[in-house]
């Protein structure tokens, strides 16, 4: 066969590979979370439908997996030791160049049911298997035990969760799931993504993106900290001084 005659016949064995190869059509129910001065934690429900080709669900249900990721960022983890057994000072640190600020994944089966460790750790599906991407040159042993100190401590403060079985599916084609963002979350942009799973592996994926900002007065505070750092540290300094002043005076006339 000719090359031009493959080039020719190239679109239609794309769509044909397309047409059996199963779509997600994924949803969120916010796509815009503010974060005011009353801000106590919000509910995120994501939900949709998996298109099988030809409208026919397969005999075998797939599973799916939702994760919810915040955006990253460079930070350092340190361990404290204790000093003279009354102090406790900062001893070792290792450096992290990208951590997601929230991480949440929830399944509709345990993952290690699921997916091998590969196809784990290919996806980063799991707290386990983020890629941290150490800077700080430590030992391997050293290494993860700065990582489990790292996700322990984001794990305790609700910022990484994982949800094995919460994942609800109906009918095999429609499937929700609820993820709760705490209140002391990291602003930014957000991916919400859906894999849909069958036999070990992944058939699909997609996402949609989700705003977590501040409003109101917590914005402008934002705003002035990172535009204007010497004049909002001013200004925090002169409220300080003003407020004590004032403590003192009323409790001198008390």
């Amino acid at each position: 066969m000719n090359w031009w005659r493959r080039l020719l016949l190239l679109p239609a064995i794309t769509l044909l590979v397309a047409a059996s190869t199963p779509v997600l059509v994924p949803d969120v129910s916010q796509r815009k979370v503010d974060i005011i001065y009353s801000f106590t934690g919000a509910e995120l429900l994501l939900f949709g439908a998996i298109l099988y080709p030809g409208g026919r669900i397969p005999s075998q249900d797939a599973d799916i997996v939702v994760v919810l990721r915040g955006p990253s960022e460079a930070l350092t983890v340190r361990e404290k030791q204790k000093l003279g057994g009354l102090i406790w000072v900062n001893a070792a640190s290792a450096r992290f160049m990208s951590a997601p600020g929230y991480y949440a994944i929830a399944s509709s089966r345990p993952l290690n049911k699921l997916v091998n460790e590969r196809t784990a750790a290919i996806y980063e599906l799991g707290v386990e298997n983020l890629q941290l991407s150490p800077a700080s040159g430590e030992q391997p042993d050293a290494q993860r035990r700065f990582e489990r100190g790292l996700i322990d401590l984001r794990a305790r403060s609700h910022l990484y969760a994982e949800a094995p079985g919460s994942v609800e599916i109906t009918d095999g084609v429609l499937y929700r799931a609820r993820l709760f963002i705490p209140a002391r979350v990291p602003v930014g942009t957000y991916v919400a993504e859906t894999f849909l799973v069958q036999n070990g592996k992944i058939l699909a994926v997609a996402s949609r993106d989700v705003q977590i900002n501040k409003s109101g007065f917590e914005r402008f505070v934002a705003e002035s900290a990172k535009h204007y750092p010497m004049l909002y540290g001013l200004s925090a300094v002169l409220l300080s001084l003003l407020l004590g002043w004032s403590a003192a005076v009323l409790f001198r006339r008390i």
